[in-house]
Formats: C-alpha cells, sequence, structure tokens
C-alpha cells in the first residue's frame, strides 16, 4: 500500500497533479474546439475518469489502496474523507460518476453547447468553457485529496506537525 509519507513528498505529489490538470484540462479544451456534436462530452468524460483515478492514486486514495489497509486505519481515512466532503477518493472512478460530476458544472456544459451554434467564436466559447470546467473540477479534487492525506498523516503519526486539525 503507498500512501506519502512525508509533507515535502505530500507537496511534491500536489505539484505533480496541478500540472497534470492543467494539460488534461487543455486537451480538454482542443477536444471541445472539434465541430462535431458529442464529440467534447465524451472526451471530458474519459479525460475526467482518467485525471480523477490517477489523481487518486498518486494521493494514495484509489480504493484498491483503500482496501489494502487494516481496518482501523481504514476507518479512520473514511472519516477524514468524509470531512472533507470528497465524494471520488476511495473509489472506482466510472464514467456514471463522472457525470454526476460533471452535472454540478451544467450551467456551463450547457452554455458551450449553445455557443456551438455560431460559427468560429462558438467553437473557442465551446473549448474555453471546457478548459476552466476540466481546471475547476480537477484542481478542486488535487486540493481535498491533498487535504485528506495531510489529516491522515497527522492522525496516524503523533510526530507530524502539519497544520491541519485533529477529527
Amino acid at each position: 500500500m503507498y500512501f506519502p509519507e512525508n509533507l515535502e513528498e505530500l507537496e511534491r505529489i500536489k505539484t505533480e497533479c496541478m500540472q497534470l490538470v492543467q494539460k488534461r484540462a487543455l486537451l480538454s479544451g482542443v477536444a471541445a474546439a472539434v465541430p462535431l456534436p458529442g464529440v467534447d462530452i465524451s472526451a471530458d468524460i474519459t479525460i475526467m475518469v482518467e485525471l480523477l483515478t490517477e489523481i487518486n492514486k498518486r494521493f494514495g486514495l484509489s480504493e484498491e489502496q483503500l482496501s489494502q489497509m487494516d481496518l482501523e486505519r481504514k476507518k479512520v481515512l473514511l472519516v477524514i474523507i468524509s470531512s472533507v466532503g470528497n465524494e471520488l477518493a476511495g473509489r472506482n472512478i466510472s464514467a456514471t460518476v463522472v457525470r454526476s460530476l460533471l452535472k454540478k458544472v451544467s450551467s456551463r456544459l450547457a452554455a458551450k453547447q449553445v455557443s456551438r451554434l455560431v460559427p468560429l467564436m462558438g467553437q473557442a466559447v465551446s473549448a474555453g468553457i471546457s478548459y476552466a470546467a476540466m481546471r475547476y473540477l480537477g484542481r478542486n479534487h488535487v486540493e481535498q485529496c491533498y487535504q485528506i492525506a495531510l489529516r491522515y498523516m497527522s492522525n496516524i503519526d503523533p510526530r507530524f506537525t502539519g497544520d491541519v486539525i485533529d477529527i
């Protein structure tokens, strides 16, 4: 079972994940610029499934990694995940899960679809909205995973001196 061992490693993982989010958001924006109906939504779902799965794995929060933990540590981690309000850590990330997540930014996605009606300018607006939505969702997940890992580290190692609140 992999889990970040110290604050320096955790910071490195956060930085790498933020860079990964940036790359995937750009890819989403490019897919949205393709003037074929439905291509952008399919691409967004695929990109987001892969992105969230990779972020979970890097922070030691994938479903598989949690299943390998002993029961007591797993309980602590699940309480922390719940307190942070993260619905994605420790879960299998599927297209269904991503669809429900994308509903949270549905107004942006609806605007993206409407903007397709305006040639060229609509594609640029659509690409920008897709990029922004992907970036927002990805960065938010990285921040939550970071907080989960930070709180978990402080709970399992009393010598840890991070700025976290005990639960």
